[in-house]
């Protein structure tokens, strides 16, 4: 089994290491410490599973999710973050994770989580299993962000850490004519106008740093 870490903080990165080690089988860990080497080695070696974290430099997991789904690399995800579990849960799921979990969990979750995704399962902890089970049953109480395409997320989130249009256009491979489109309609469906408004949504809700 090949295994990769893709995590910024070396000590995330050496408790995880040490939970992959009692797996059986394991042929290979690899690590990665920001997200454009990360998506550089999944794209050049199979792994059987990946160890993400959403917040790296570079690359975050979500855009790297989205480019594994778009190429259609098959292998499986977990996500293991600082964001609490209902603020990218959802997202990761719908792009392909195996399954998601937050850094203030126990590292006996992460070993349970580990090891029914290596064996080709998902991993959904029973807090957000119910928020998944209910989430489509009404619009009520849906925060705005909870609306948007999973393209216009990713927008809006890198122009809610200060990008511009052309540097988002180029980061995810579209025009800036589409970025500016996706814009205009993110700013329609969360009723804000301005991009220092998107910062200070993105902060409040803890979708960024």
């Amino acid at each position: 089994m090949k295994v990769l870490i893709a995590d910024d903080h070396a000590i995330v990165r050496e408790g995880v290491k040490q939970i992959v080690k009692t797996l059986p089988e394991v042929s290979l860990i690899e690590e990665a410490t920001d997200g454009n080497d990360a998506f550089s080695k999944i794209c050049n070696t199979e792994y059987d599973l990946v160890i993400l974290d959403i917040s790296m430099p570079g690359m975050s997991g979500l855009d790297i999710l989205q480019r594994i789904k778009d190429r259609n690399i098959q292998t499986h995800l977990l996500i293991f973050s600082f964001y609490p579990q209902e603020q990218y849960a959802i997202r990761a799921f719908k792009l392909g994770a195996s399954g998601y979990l937050s850094k203030d969990s126990a590292f006996d979750e992460l070993a349970k989580a580990i090891r029914k995704i290596a064996a080709g399962e998902k991993y959904v902890s029973a807090a957000l299993a119910e928020k998944l089970i209910f989430q489509d049953s009404s619009m009520d109480g849906r925060l705005p962000h909870e609306q948007l395409s999973e393209r216009e997320f990713q927008v809006m989130i890198l122009l809610s850490k200060g990008k511009s249009v052309m540097e988002i256009a180029n980061e995810i491979f579209i025009s800036d004519k589409t970025v500016s489109t996706y814009r205009m309609r993110i700013m329609e469906k969360m009723n804000l106008k301005k991009n220092a408004d998107l910062t200070m949504y993105a902060v409040r809700n803890k979708l960024i740093e």
